[in-house]
């Protein structure tokens, strides 16, 4: 093979041109960095909630009554889960063999912020569906990635239909978690449907955005969904504020 100069090998792997997705993703070799630190925050989140017999999980738990005061609940809430660990095992497990195929049609940047508006989806969901502080639902702390977890669901579907591949897997993958969600008490159906809207709505402008107009459509998008979570949640805090004047 003879011998090869090291610098002239890294300067033209600079400049050969970048493989891309059809979807814009950045083709990378090596493992899902992206996947792999969320998975790893939530297993020690789980581990930290186990040593602290509950410590953890009261400091970061979301709960509408206090995601006024304390907002970054809404997001800190999906990287906690039961004791049991059958919730974590799941949500990890579906994150698993969705998020790596993301990560790469999507690029990073992407992704992460279709998984964390997903799980801050889920957290405005609950709280839209809540019923108001007359509710029990309104005091009732709730915890998981479930929420992140539908919306990579409702992204994935959109961007299999997009790359021409079979997306029923999927479709039935979501109808039988979302029933499940229904039909069996403890679990926070509202989350799931929240983060499941986020993730519809952005993996369409994710994957359906013009080549020579992706970046605009993404980041407009993108920050379209940041500022309805807001309005959203700060309508429904303003409402309650004012039913509690009124009472």
């Amino acid at each position: 093979m003879g011998v090869q100069c090291v610098d002239c090998v890294r300067d033209a792997a600079r400049q050969a041109p970048t493989q891309r997705t059809a979807l814009g993703g950045k083709v990378r070799g090596g493992p899902p960095v992206v996947t792999f630190t969320i998975i790893g925050l939530c297993v020690v989140s789980w581990l930290l909630q186990l040593v602290t017999g509950g410590t953890w999980t009261n400091m970061l738990a979301f709960a509408p009554w206090v995601g006024e005061l304390q907002p970054y609940r809404f997001l800190t809430a999906a990287f906690l889960h039961s004791t049991s660990p059958v919730h974590i095992l799941f949500n990890m497990y579906a994150l698993w063999i969705t998020g790596p195929f993301l990560e790469q049609q999507l690029g990073r940047l992407r992704f992460t912020a279709l998984y964390l508006l997903s799980a801050l989806g889920g957290s405005v969901g609950y709280l839209l569906l809540a019923g108001g502080p007359t509710a029990e639902a309104w005091y009732q702390p709730v915890v998981g990635a479930s929420g992140a977890v539908f919306g990579l669901f409702g992204a994935i579907l959109l961007v299999l239909r997009r790359t021409g591949r079979n997306a029923m897997q999927i479709v039935v993958l979501i109808g039988i978690n979302f029933a499940i969600g229904l039909f069996f008490p403890g679990i926070a159906w509202q989350a799931h449907l929240g983060g499941l809207v986020v993730g519809l709505a952005l993996g369409a402008a994710y994957a359906y955005a013009p080549r020579e107009r992706r970046t605009l459509v993404s980041v407009g998008a993108t920050v379209v969904v940041v500022v309805a979570l807001v309005a959203a949640s700060w309508l429904t805090y303003a409402a309650a504020d004012q039913f509690g004047h009124l009472a």
